[in-house]
């Protein structure tokens, strides 16, 4: 029998949304603070403290701390608003625009236009292959970074039946 960390925590139904993400394991390591997470997962925002853990040799924020924190939010926003459906990342791009010498916030909201589009694809295709863009902002409101997810949904048990 195998301890799986992330079902237990799945399981913790008397800790908010909100409290399980902070305590997903990478996060909790990464010492991420979950500032905003609406209750339809549409809006997002999250600390990425810089620390001598995240900081590299530049004194920025070591840019694998930036693709860890942001590559399963879209995913996991998208599982929230299409249960039944199997979603994970398909393709993930981060493009470092500015340094990152401060605490960073990742800024993420689903765009009301681009659900309406995935309603109808996966109405009328029964899979749907968005791509997302959010960012990371500095604490002096520059952002400094770019994040391009793609995220694959598809019908339930799709994976097993390949």
């Amino acid at each position: 029998m195998t301890f799986n960390l992330l079902k237990l925590l799945s399981r913790l139904h008397f800790l908010s949304e909100k409290r399980r993400l902070q305590w997903y394991p990478p996060f909790w390591l990464m010492r991420v603070k979950v500032l905003e997470l609406s209750d339809d997962w549409r809006r997002i925002r999250l600390l990425l403290p810089l620390n001598m853990f995240s900081r590299n040799m530049g004194n920025s924020m070591f840019g694998g701390y930036q693709c860890a924190l942001s590559d399963p939010i879209a995913a996991l926003a998208c599982a929230r608003l299409f249960p039944g459906t199997s979603v994970w990342t398909r393709a993930h791009e981060v493009d470092f625009q500015q340094v990152g010498n401060s605490d960073l916030e990742l800024r993420f909201e689903f765009p009301p236009q681009l659900e309406e589009q995935i309603r109808r694809e996966l109405a009328e295709k029964d899979r749907s292959t968005p791509t997302f863009e959010y960012g990371f902002y500095r604490a002096d409101g520059v952002r400094c970074s770019v994040v391009k997810s793609t995220v694959a949904i598809r019908p339930r048990g799709y994976l097993k039946n390949r």
